[in-house]
């Protein structure tokens, strides 16, 4: 949980240096967003995507974001356990 916190800490303070204070190239950006700190932690990412939604005046299209990540990991999770009773008798 600390590293996912960490990732959102990052992901928005590298997101407000490149949005609003054009510290940082949108290159850079993408670059230690997506590809640093979506490798650290997805979750970033993902909290990242919800926030821009937010940002845009979309909260509908953010909840469902909210709500797809959450169904879609619980039943991947789920799945994953079901494939491995099944494999693994």
């Amino acid at each position: 949980m600390a590293v996912n916190v960490v990732g959102c800490v990052l992901v928005g303070l590298l997101a407000e240096l490149a949005d609003q204070r054009s510290l940082i190239s949108d290159e850079t950006r993408g670059f230690l967003i997506v590809g640093i700190l979506g490798s650290f932690t997805t979750f970033s990412a993902f909290g990242n995507e919800t926030m821009n939604l937010l940002r845009d005046g979309e909260p509908w299209l953010a909840f469902g974001n909210i709500l797809g990540h959450i169904t879609l990991g619980l039943f991947s999770v789920w799945l994953g356990y079901s494939m491995a009773s099944l494999l693994w008798k």
